[in-house]
């Protein structure tokens, strides 16, 4: 459950954001397109690298007892 700290910020929030000036950013200008597409491919890569290493790492592991023979256990062997 969410402090009520938490939520009196949320609530907070938008009041701050709508005091704020929109001119404080000087010698700001808009993104490139090509700087905009590196950044998108930079993205995806990474999130192709995480879902690789998170699907490498959750991968079911192969038992490596059934060669061995048991005696004296009933189902096995």
């Amino acid at each position: 459950m969410t402090p009520p700290g938490h939520i009196l910020l949320l609530l907070l929030l938008p009041a701050a954001a709508a005091q704020m000036s929109t001119g404080s950013c000087s010698g700001c200008g808009p993104l490139s397109p090509l700087l905009l597409v590196g950044l998108v491919a930079a993205d995806a890569i990474m999130s192709l690298i995480i879902v690789g290493v998170v699907l490498v790492c959750a991968r079911p592991r192969r038992p490596q007892e059934n060669d061995k023979i048991y005696i004296n256990v009933p189902g096995r062997g």
